[in-house]
């Protein structure tokens, strides 16, 4: 429900903050004062376009503020989830900023939206029902919502469009594999190739390393031989060039036996130091004679390594990895192709599961045809019978149910819903927007929105002049039908007829007013004699009489009794 509105700077409107309640709400003027302003102002809040000459004069923007009260609105509610835009609030702000230059902005709740975002929330909030060609009632998008409500499947059109929208994803899924076929069956092979000839390779973590130290240790082991050698003879055997011809260990022993003779404590930490020295170098000779006598010069085995390295590199340099890296490029690769071996029983279950869905969604899609011819022919003689009673009389009211072909599945069932209307005794019902005048799309609007009240999931209704080109006990009935309307929903409805205005449960009236050179337009509420002294006005003009003030009286009081 609509709780608030506030305009700046818009048309005639220089600020203008409204508070609405339920009910039936009217909004009576004087022609030219302005009163379909606010329903266009309401209207840029929903979504609508706009246009850079409603622009108050001498101003550089325009804004718009529409609060609306959603508790009672699922559809609303859940949209707000679904984009992140709810709040703990039980409100929804939407606001509207126009520039001069013709820039637009939008906002929900205070986060910048889309025009489309913000289009299709208003859609839930709010339906606007004029003489302009943007109003709801000429999409058929509306008419296949207002029946699928009014014949309570809307869960059951939700069923049947989620399941085509299973088969959409999986028949472009099984069109791209077969479309794709040589390109796999190729990509296939080259996987295939390249995983012999990983797996002939063997190589094992870390082998490369291994591998490496190997090839250094054998390519420089004539070197590492003699020095071993050359450090054995050093160490043990008789150095010929000095006077003693003794060798290291020798040396470090003699040195041992003249420290001991000596018998100095002082030169005790000396002595251990030697002593320890002779062992340690004693062990290092002994372990370099067994690694001397173990190692070998191979060079057939450095031929090996280096063969085995090199198959290595060139594998990694025609993938363009590293050694480590190769182990995971057997995985990919493994996984890639089994993904592609398994294309040809991924199309079979897509084709099983085609067959499925198709039958499930015909199975439902015929369940919600049903529903919809049933609920069809009713609301034909129902909303027929209204536009009758809206002094439409010969009109008539018809629901086009056009079967759609099977061939590809549609989103919202087996066929398309247009509202039709043939307004003279013996005209062929047509589309809407084809044969309805402005007043009288405005009074269908009245008498399928009265029709569908009941399951109608839009709170809101705004109805422009919906009295157009009626008068007498026709007005007195669509006085009456706005305001059981407003029973069951929020109604606005600018009127300039007595008979409507005295039904509603709160008046508003629109004074243009003049400032200096400017003149714009005001929106005062009326109370109970400022209703009674509008109704008057609007019976007999600006000379009011006792006589109109009475016969306002009898009508307002009548009507609220």
């Amino acid at each position: 429900m609509l709780n608030h509105l506030t305009i700046n700077n818009f048309a005639l409107v220089d600020h203008l903050e409204l508070d609405l309640s339920g009910g039936m709400t009217v909004v009576s003027g004087e022609t030219g004062a302005g009163k379909s302003i606010m329903l266009d102002a309401l209207a840029l809040t929903l979504g609508n376009r706009a246009d850079a000459a409603s622009i108050g004069l001498h101003r550089d923007k325009t804004e718009v503020f529409a609060s609306f009260d959603i508790r009672q609105n699922r559809e609303a509610i859940g949209w707000l989830k679904d984009h992140d835009l709810d709040t703990e609030d039980s409100e929804c702000i939407l606001r509207r900023v126009i520039t001069k230059e013709g820039r637009s902005r939008a906002f929900i709740n205070g986060a910048p939206c889309t025009l489309a975002d913000l289009k299709t929330l208003g859609d839930t909030l709010a339906d606007i029902h004029s003489q302009h060609e943007h109003q709801s009632l000429l999409k058929r998008e509306t008419h296949r919502k207002l029946l699928d409500e009014f014949a309570v499947a809307v869960d059951l059109s939700i069923k049947v469009a989620a399941i085509q929208q299973e088969f959409e994803t999986a028949r472009l899924r099984l069109e791209e594999i077969v479309s794709s076929t040589e390109e796999q069956t190729a990509r296939a092979q080259l996987l295939a190739y390249q995983l012999e000839e990983i797996e002939q390779l063997e190589m094992k973590t870390g082998e490369d390393q291994q591998l490496e130290a190997e090839q250094k240790k054998l390519s420089n082991g004539e070197n590492i031989l003699n020095a071993c050698q050359a450090a054995i003879q050093l160490c043990e055997e008789d150095d010929h060039s000095s006077a003693d011809h003794s060798s290291a260990v020798d040396q470090i022993g003699k040195s041992i036996t003249q420290l001991t003779l000596v018998n100095e404590p002082d030169l005790a930490p000396m002595l251990e130091m030697f002593t320890s020295a002779k062992i340690q170098l004693q062990e290092a000779v002994n372990d370099l004679q067994r690694f001397s006598a173990d190692f070998e010069v191979d060079p057939g085995r450095l031929k090996d390594v280096e063969e085995r390295l090199s198959a290595i590199y060139d594998l990694c340099r025609k993938h363009r990895i590293k050694p480590n890296q190769l182990c995971g490029l057997t995985e990919n690769v493994q996984t890639e192709l089994a993904t592609l071996q398994n294309v040809d029983s991924e199309a079979a279950e897509l084709e099983s599961k085609l067959e499925t869905l198709k039958a499930d969604y015909l199975k439902r899609a015929g369940q919600l045809s049903a529903k919809r011819n049933k609920a069809a022919k009713t609301i034909e003689i129902a909303v027929t019978k209204q536009l009758a009673e809206l002094g439409m009389n010969g009109a008539k009211f018809a629901v086009s149910l056009k079967a759609v072909g099977t061939e590809k599945l549609a989103a919202h069932g087996l066929e398309e819903i247009e509202f039709l209307i043939s307004t003279n005794p013996g005209q062929a019902p047509r589309a809407l927007n084809k044969i309805a005048s402005g007043g009288e799309l405005s009074r269908i609007s009245l008498a399928i929105q009265v029709t569908t009240a009941d399951t109608s999931r839009v709170p809101s209704l705004v109805f422009d002049e919906v009295d157009v080109g009626i008068g007498g006990g026709v007005a007195e009935v669509v006085g009456t039908l706005l305001r059981n309307l407003g029973q069951k929903a929020q109604i606005i409805c600018v009127t300039h007829l007595a008979q409507v205005a005295a039904q509603g449960h709160q008046h508003l009236t629109v004074e243009k007013a003049t400032h200096g050179k400017f003149a714009t337009s005001v929106v005062r509420q009326l109370d109970d004699e400022g209703r009674v002294k509008e109704i008057a006005r609007m019976l007999g003009g600006l000379d009011m009489t006792e006589h109109s003030i009475a016969h306002a009286e009898e009508m307002y009081q009548s009507a609220q009794a």
